[in-house]
Protein backbone atom coordinates (compact mmCIF):
# COMPACT_ATOMS: atom_id res chain seq x y z
CA UNK A 1 0.00 0.00 0.00
CA UNK A 2 2.94 2.22 0.92
CA UNK A 3 4.19 2.43 -2.92
CA UNK A 4 0.54 2.69 -4.24
CA UNK A 5 0.12 5.89 -1.82
CA UNK A 6 3.09 7.18 -2.85
CA UNK A 7 2.25 7.09 -6.68
CA UNK A 8 -1.07 8.46 -5.96
CA UNK A 9 0.30 11.38 -3.94
CA UNK A 10 2.81 12.40 -7.00
CA UNK A 11 -0.38 12.47 -9.08
CA UNK A 12 -0.08 8.98 -11.18
CA UNK A 13 -3.16 7.02 -11.67
CA UNK A 14 -3.34 3.23 -11.21
CA UNK A 15 -4.15 0.89 -14.08
CA UNK A 16 -6.97 -1.48 -14.41
CA UNK A 17 -5.19 -4.07 -12.79
CA UNK A 18 -3.53 -2.56 -10.20
CA UNK A 19 -7.31 -0.90 -9.18
CA UNK A 20 -8.17 -4.46 -9.25
CA UNK A 21 -5.67 -5.97 -6.65
CA UNK A 22 -6.15 -3.25 -4.69
CA UNK A 23 -9.81 -3.79 -4.21
CA UNK A 24 -9.31 -7.39 -3.84
CA UNK A 25 -6.53 -6.62 -1.02
CA UNK A 26 -8.97 -4.29 1.00
CA UNK A 27 -11.26 -7.10 0.88
CA UNK A 28 -8.98 -9.65 1.74
CA UNK A 29 -8.46 -7.21 4.87
CA UNK A 30 -4.38 -6.82 3.87
CA UNK A 31 -4.97 -2.96 4.79
CA UNK A 32 -5.68 -1.26 8.14
CA UNK A 33 -7.47 0.90 8.62
CA UNK A 34 -5.38 3.97 8.21
CA UNK A 35 -4.11 2.76 5.25
CA UNK A 36 -7.92 2.42 3.62
CA UNK A 37 -8.82 6.14 4.85
CA UNK A 38 -5.56 7.50 3.40
CA UNK A 39 -6.20 5.46 -0.06
CA UNK A 40 -9.72 6.78 -0.02
CA UNK A 41 -8.56 10.29 0.63
CA UNK A 42 -6.22 10.78 -2.28
CA UNK A 43 -9.76 10.71 -4.43
CA UNK A 44 -11.10 13.31 -2.27
CA UNK A 45 -8.02 15.63 -3.45
CA UNK A 46 -8.56 14.36 -7.23
CA UNK A 47 -10.61 12.39 -9.51
CA UNK A 48 -10.87 8.59 -9.96
CA UNK A 49 -9.98 7.71 -13.71
CA UNK A 50 -12.01 5.52 -15.69
CA UNK A 51 -9.59 2.47 -15.74
CA UNK A 52 -9.56 2.97 -11.91
CA UNK A 53 -13.13 2.54 -11.77
CA UNK A 54 -13.34 -0.19 -14.06
CA UNK A 55 -10.43 -2.57 -12.12
CA UNK A 56 -12.38 -1.42 -9.13
CA UNK A 57 -15.85 -2.68 -10.22
CA UNK A 58 -14.22 -6.02 -12.17
CA UNK A 59 -13.22 -6.83 -8.31
CA UNK A 60 -16.33 -6.27 -6.50
CA UNK A 61 -18.14 -7.93 -9.11
CA UNK A 62 -16.03 -10.76 -8.89
CA UNK A 63 -16.11 -11.45 -5.08
CA UNK A 64 -20.21 -10.34 -5.21
CA UNK A 65 -22.67 -12.64 -4.26
CA UNK A 66 -24.24 -14.06 -7.63
CA UNK A 67 -27.66 -12.99 -8.03
CA UNK A 68 -29.26 -13.65 -11.69
CA UNK A 69 -32.79 -11.60 -11.97
CA UNK A 70 -32.77 -11.15 -15.65
CA UNK A 71 -36.19 -13.04 -16.36
CA UNK A 72 -37.51 -9.87 -14.66
CA UNK A 73 -35.48 -7.56 -16.59
CA UNK A 74 -35.31 -5.31 -13.74
CA UNK A 75 -34.52 -1.63 -12.97
CA UNK A 76 -32.51 0.04 -10.82
CA UNK A 77 -32.94 3.51 -9.93
CA UNK A 78 -29.99 4.99 -7.69
CA UNK A 79 -28.12 8.20 -6.94
CA UNK A 80 -24.46 8.18 -5.85
CA UNK A 81 -25.04 9.72 -3.24
CA UNK A 82 -22.42 12.42 -1.61
CA UNK A 83 -23.46 15.65 -3.07
CA UNK A 84 -24.08 16.64 0.63
CA UNK A 85 -27.43 18.11 0.04
CA UNK A 86 -29.38 15.67 2.57
CA UNK A 87 -32.16 15.05 0.86
CA UNK A 88 -35.51 12.77 1.52
CA UNK A 89 -35.09 9.17 -0.22
CA UNK A 90 -36.29 10.53 -3.22
CA UNK A 91 -34.76 7.26 -5.40
CA UNK A 92 -36.21 5.03 -3.22
CA UNK A 93 -39.92 6.58 -3.31
CA UNK A 94 -39.43 6.34 -7.07
CA UNK A 95 -39.31 2.74 -6.74
CA UNK A 96 -41.77 1.87 -5.51
CA UNK A 97 -44.16 4.88 -7.35
CA UNK A 98 -42.47 3.00 -10.72
CA UNK A 99 -43.07 -0.71 -8.80
CA UNK A 100 -46.53 0.77 -8.44
CA UNK A 101 -47.15 1.59 -11.85
CA UNK A 102 -46.30 -2.13 -12.89
CA UNK A 103 -42.33 -1.66 -13.32
CA UNK A 104 -39.96 -4.69 -12.01
CA UNK A 105 -37.11 -2.33 -9.52
CA UNK A 106 -34.32 -4.58 -8.06
CA UNK A 107 -32.37 -1.40 -6.29
CA UNK A 108 -28.92 -1.79 -5.00
CA UNK A 109 -28.37 0.57 -1.97
CA UNK A 110 -26.53 0.93 1.55
CA UNK A 111 -26.51 3.45 4.34
CA UNK A 112 -25.89 6.99 4.29
CA UNK A 113 -22.72 7.89 4.39
CA UNK A 114 -22.78 11.55 3.62
CA UNK A 115 -26.32 11.86 4.49
CA UNK A 116 -28.90 11.22 7.66
CA UNK A 117 -30.61 8.78 5.47
CA UNK A 118 -29.51 6.11 3.03
CA UNK A 119 -32.18 3.56 1.53
CA UNK A 120 -31.23 0.71 3.45
CA UNK A 121 -31.46 3.27 6.94
CA UNK A 122 -34.86 4.22 5.77
CA UNK A 123 -36.34 0.68 4.67
CA UNK A 124 -34.69 -0.67 7.83
CA UNK A 125 -36.49 1.46 9.97
CA UNK A 126 -39.84 -0.04 8.84
CA UNK A 127 -38.70 -3.50 9.70
CA UNK A 128 -36.94 -4.63 6.35
CA UNK A 129 -34.71 -7.69 6.94
CA UNK A 130 -31.98 -7.68 4.15
CA UNK A 131 -31.21 -10.81 2.75
CA UNK A 132 -29.58 -12.44 -0.18
CA UNK A 133 -31.60 -15.23 -0.03
CA UNK A 134 -33.19 -15.29 -3.90
CA UNK A 135 -36.02 -17.06 -2.72
CA UNK A 136 -37.47 -13.71 -0.92
CA UNK A 137 -35.68 -11.47 -3.39
CA UNK A 138 -37.66 -13.52 -6.17
CA UNK A 139 -41.01 -13.60 -4.23
CA UNK A 140 -40.60 -10.10 -3.75
CA UNK A 141 -40.06 -8.93 -7.50
CA UNK A 142 -43.14 -10.75 -7.87
CA UNK A 143 -45.51 -9.46 -6.01
CA UNK A 144 -44.24 -6.55 -5.03
CA UNK A 145 -41.91 -5.74 -7.82
CA UNK A 146 -39.41 -3.95 -6.13
CA UNK A 147 -36.29 -5.85 -4.34
CA UNK A 148 -33.85 -4.31 -2.38
CA UNK A 149 -30.08 -5.29 -2.31
CA UNK A 150 -28.21 -3.97 0.63
CA UNK A 151 -24.65 -3.76 -0.83
CA UNK A 152 -22.42 -5.21 2.40
CA UNK A 153 -24.60 -8.22 2.51
CA UNK A 154 -24.44 -8.35 -1.78
CA UNK A 155 -20.64 -7.15 -1.83
CA UNK A 156 -19.07 -8.79 1.19
CA UNK A 157 -15.76 -7.09 0.21
CA UNK A 158 -17.41 -3.66 1.20
CA UNK A 159 -17.58 -4.77 4.98
CA UNK A 160 -13.61 -3.52 5.35
CA UNK A 161 -14.21 -0.22 4.51
CA UNK A 162 -17.87 0.63 5.84
CA UNK A 163 -16.82 1.84 9.27
CA UNK A 164 -13.95 3.85 7.24
CA UNK A 165 -16.77 5.55 5.29
CA UNK A 166 -18.62 6.45 7.68
CA UNK A 167 -16.30 7.54 10.11
CA UNK A 168 -14.89 10.10 7.52
CA UNK A 169 -18.65 11.68 6.50
CA UNK A 170 -17.48 12.49 3.28
CA UNK A 171 -17.88 11.82 -0.50
CA UNK A 172 -15.83 8.75 -1.60
CA UNK A 173 -14.95 7.19 -4.82
CA UNK A 174 -17.60 4.20 -3.04
CA UNK A 175 -20.18 6.56 -3.84
CA UNK A 176 -19.50 6.14 -7.54
CA UNK A 177 -18.58 2.93 -7.74
CA UNK A 178 -22.12 2.01 -5.80
CA UNK A 179 -24.12 1.95 -8.80
CA UNK A 180 -21.80 -0.10 -10.90
CA UNK A 181 -21.32 -3.01 -8.22
CA UNK A 182 -24.95 -4.43 -8.14
CA UNK A 183 -24.58 -8.37 -8.26
CA UNK A 184 -27.92 -8.45 -10.54
CA UNK A 185 -26.00 -5.91 -13.04
CA UNK A 186 -29.08 -4.77 -14.01
CA UNK A 187 -29.49 -3.67 -18.39
CA UNK A 188 -31.75 -1.05 -17.37
CA UNK A 189 -29.92 1.70 -15.01
CA UNK A 190 -31.21 5.04 -14.05
CA UNK A 191 -28.37 6.83 -12.15
CA UNK A 192 -28.11 10.60 -10.31
CA UNK A 193 -24.56 11.88 -10.23
CA UNK A 194 -23.47 15.24 -7.93
CA UNK A 195 -21.12 16.96 -10.70
CA UNK A 196 -20.39 16.94 -14.16
CA UNK A 197 -17.34 15.11 -14.64
CA UNK A 198 -19.41 12.07 -12.94
CA UNK A 199 -22.07 12.31 -15.84
CA UNK A 200 -19.20 11.68 -18.24
CA UNK A 201 -17.89 9.26 -16.48
CA UNK A 202 -20.51 7.25 -16.02
CA UNK A 203 -21.89 7.90 -19.73
CA UNK A 204 -18.72 6.35 -21.09
CA UNK A 205 -18.94 3.07 -18.74
CA UNK A 206 -22.83 2.64 -19.38
CA UNK A 207 -22.13 2.91 -22.89
CA UNK A 208 -18.89 0.02 -22.77
CA UNK A 209 -21.49 -2.31 -20.64
CA UNK A 210 -24.10 -1.74 -23.54
CA UNK A 211 -26.72 -0.47 -20.95
CA UNK A 212 -29.88 1.02 -21.45
CA UNK A 213 -29.63 3.91 -18.99
CA UNK A 214 -30.29 7.73 -17.85
CA UNK A 215 -28.05 10.01 -15.90
CA UNK A 216 -29.38 13.00 -14.45
CA UNK A 217 -27.77 15.74 -12.41
CA UNK A 218 -29.12 19.29 -11.40
CA UNK A 219 -26.66 22.04 -11.89
CA UNK A 220 -27.17 23.14 -8.21
CA UNK A 221 -25.58 20.29 -7.28
CA UNK A 222 -28.05 17.49 -6.48
CA UNK A 223 -27.61 13.61 -7.26
CA UNK A 224 -31.03 13.25 -9.03
CA UNK A 225 -33.56 16.04 -10.63
CA UNK A 226 -34.60 18.37 -7.92
CA UNK A 227 -36.23 20.77 -9.50
CA UNK A 228 -34.49 23.75 -7.47
CA UNK A 229 -32.51 24.31 -10.91
CA UNK A 230 -31.87 23.34 -14.67
CA UNK A 231 -30.89 19.69 -14.86
CA UNK A 232 -28.78 17.89 -17.52
CA UNK A 233 -29.82 14.28 -18.59
CA UNK A 234 -28.02 11.68 -20.63
CA UNK A 235 -29.13 8.59 -22.41
CA UNK A 236 -28.61 7.03 -25.20
CA UNK A 237 -30.33 9.17 -27.56
CA UNK A 238 -27.61 12.22 -25.98
CA UNK A 239 -27.60 14.75 -23.86
CA UNK A 240 -30.43 17.19 -22.57
CA UNK A 241 -31.01 20.59 -20.63
CA UNK A 242 -34.40 21.16 -18.71
CA UNK A 243 -35.38 23.83 -16.69
CA UNK A 244 -38.10 22.94 -14.07
CA UNK A 245 -40.75 24.99 -16.18
CA UNK A 246 -40.02 22.37 -19.00
CA UNK A 247 -40.22 19.31 -17.52
CA UNK A 248 -43.66 20.60 -16.23
CA UNK A 249 -43.15 21.86 -13.09
CA UNK A 250 -42.40 25.24 -10.77
CA UNK A 251 -39.17 25.62 -9.27
CA UNK A 252 -39.08 24.69 -5.47
CA UNK A 253 -36.74 25.82 -3.07
CA UNK A 254 -33.82 23.63 -1.80
CA UNK A 255 -35.62 23.43 1.82
CA UNK A 256 -38.84 21.94 0.68
CA UNK A 257 -36.02 18.52 -0.36
CA UNK A 258 -34.33 18.45 3.23
CA UNK A 259 -34.52 15.07 4.20
CA UNK A 260 -34.99 15.83 8.29
CA UNK A 261 -32.28 15.36 11.29
CA UNK A 262 -32.93 11.79 12.38
CA UNK A 263 -33.71 8.47 10.23
CA UNK A 264 -37.19 8.57 11.87
CA UNK A 265 -37.93 12.10 10.09
CA UNK A 266 -36.63 10.89 6.98
CA UNK A 267 -38.80 8.18 6.94
CA UNK A 268 -41.95 10.00 7.57
CA UNK A 269 -41.50 11.79 4.99
CA UNK A 270 -41.18 8.58 2.84
CA UNK A 271 -44.39 7.10 4.08
CA UNK A 272 -45.77 11.14 3.56
CA UNK A 273 -45.38 10.89 -0.17
CA UNK A 274 -46.41 7.30 -0.21
CA UNK A 275 -49.66 8.01 1.34
CA UNK A 276 -50.27 11.47 -0.60
CA UNK A 277 -50.14 13.62 2.67
CA UNK A 278 -46.25 14.44 1.51
CA UNK A 279 -45.88 18.44 0.08
CA UNK A 280 -46.79 19.47 -3.36
CA UNK A 281 -42.58 20.04 -3.77
CA UNK A 282 -41.97 16.16 -2.47
CA UNK A 283 -44.37 14.81 -4.49
CA UNK A 284 -43.47 16.86 -7.40
CA UNK A 285 -39.84 15.44 -7.03
CA UNK A 286 -40.57 11.94 -7.00
CA UNK A 287 -42.87 12.04 -9.77
CA UNK A 288 -40.43 13.77 -12.10
CA UNK A 289 -37.61 11.22 -11.28
CA UNK A 290 -40.00 7.99 -11.19
CA UNK A 291 -41.04 9.37 -15.02
CA UNK A 292 -37.49 9.39 -15.64
CA UNK A 293 -36.73 6.09 -14.59
CA UNK A 294 -40.34 4.92 -16.61
CA UNK A 295 -38.98 6.45 -19.61
CA UNK A 296 -35.40 4.37 -18.97
CA UNK A 297 -37.63 1.52 -19.06
CA UNK A 298 -39.52 2.17 -21.86
CA UNK A 299 -37.91 4.89 -24.01
CA UNK A 300 -40.73 4.89 -26.61
CA UNK A 301 -43.16 6.28 -24.08
CA UNK A 302 -42.99 10.26 -23.92
CA UNK A 303 -42.30 11.89 -20.67
CA UNK A 304 -45.99 13.19 -20.32
CA UNK A 305 -47.32 9.51 -20.20
CA UNK A 306 -44.38 8.94 -17.90
CA UNK A 307 -45.16 11.22 -15.15
CA UNK A 308 -49.07 10.52 -15.23
CA UNK A 309 -48.35 6.57 -14.78
CA UNK A 310 -46.16 7.91 -11.91
CA UNK A 311 -48.39 10.46 -10.17
CA UNK A 312 -51.32 7.52 -10.88
CA UNK A 313 -49.19 5.37 -9.42
CA UNK A 314 -48.87 7.48 -5.78
CA UNK A 315 -52.24 8.85 -6.21
CA UNK A 316 -54.14 5.36 -6.50
CA UNK A 317 -52.29 3.81 -3.86
CA UNK A 318 -50.32 1.46 -5.69
CA UNK A 319 -46.89 2.42 -4.88
CA UNK A 320 -47.75 2.42 -1.00
CA UNK A 321 -49.06 -1.06 -1.69
CA UNK A 322 -45.54 -2.08 -3.42
CA UNK A 323 -43.45 -0.79 -0.15
CA UNK A 324 -46.25 -2.72 2.00
CA UNK A 325 -45.82 -6.24 0.20
CA UNK A 326 -42.48 -5.76 -0.03
CA UNK A 327 -41.52 -4.95 3.82
CA UNK A 328 -44.03 -7.96 4.68
CA UNK A 329 -42.44 -10.28 2.69
CA UNK A 330 -38.80 -8.86 4.00
CA UNK A 331 -39.82 -9.58 7.74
Amino acid sequence: MKHLLNRLFNHQSLTKQEASEVMINIAAGKYSEVEIAAFISVYLMRSIELEEVIGFREALLSMAIPMDLSEFEPLDIVGTGGDGKNTFNISTCSCFAVAGAGYKVAKHGNYGATSVSGSSNVLEYFGAKFTTDMNVVKRSLEEANFAYLHAPLCNPAMKNVAPVRKNLGVRTFFNVLGPLISPVRPHYQCLGVYNLKMMRLYNYIYQSLGCQYTIAFSLDGYDEISLTDSCKIVNNNGEFLFTPEQLGYPKIEQKELWGGDTIGEASQILLNVLDNNSTIAQRNAVVINSAIAIQTRCPEKSLEVCKAEALESLESGRAKAAFVKFEEIYK
